[in-house]
């Protein structure tokens, strides 16, 4: 039986997911760790723990502790489970200032879409208002994982 995990913990991974770590639920305890790939390579390796500072080793151990116990642990959604191109596009499209409509979505067309949309945010002054748009689909993300792997949460 797994605990409960609070939905706000998966929805801050899928906001910090990159290629340098990984993060996985642990379904028998609950919680959410998150390891850089270096300190998983370090544990698979099984190097000497004396070889890594003090503040790398915990991670490590968390890391060996995972790749013993692999079946207790799931990982979690990152940012590719979202669609942050069509996130863009929704935002943009049904502003009511057509000028700011165009430049948002004029933003998002060819080879870094991401970083000029982001500047024109904050061009625009509609930062908070796209991370308050962009919530609700983070958290449906979390929440659709949780049921499609049985896992119970809470707020």
């Amino acid at each position: 039986m797994s605990q409960s995990v609070r939905l706000s913990a998966i929805m801050e991974v899928i906001e910090i997911s990159s290629e340098e770590f990984s993060s996985y639920l642990n379904r028998i305890t609950g919680h959410v760790i998150t390891l850089p790939e270096e300190e998983i390579s370090a544990a698979e390796e099984g190097d000497d723990l004396d070889d890594y500072p003090e503040w790398q080793r915990e991670s490590i151990l968390m890391a060996s502790d995972f790749l013993k116990n692999k079946k207790d642990y799931l990982g979690l959604p990152t940012k590719d489970d979202l669609d942050e191109y069509r996130l863009m596009e929704k935002f943009s499209l049904p502003l009511e200032d057509t000028k700011t409509s165009e430049i948002l979505y004029g933003a998002i067309k060819g080879r870094g879409a991401f970083r000029r949309f982001k500047d024109a945010l904050h061009r625009l002054n509609l930062t908070a208002e796209w991370y308050a748009y962009r919530e609700a689909p983070v958290r449906q993300v979390a929440i659709d994982w949780c049921e499609l792997n049985e896992i119970n949460w809470q707020d």
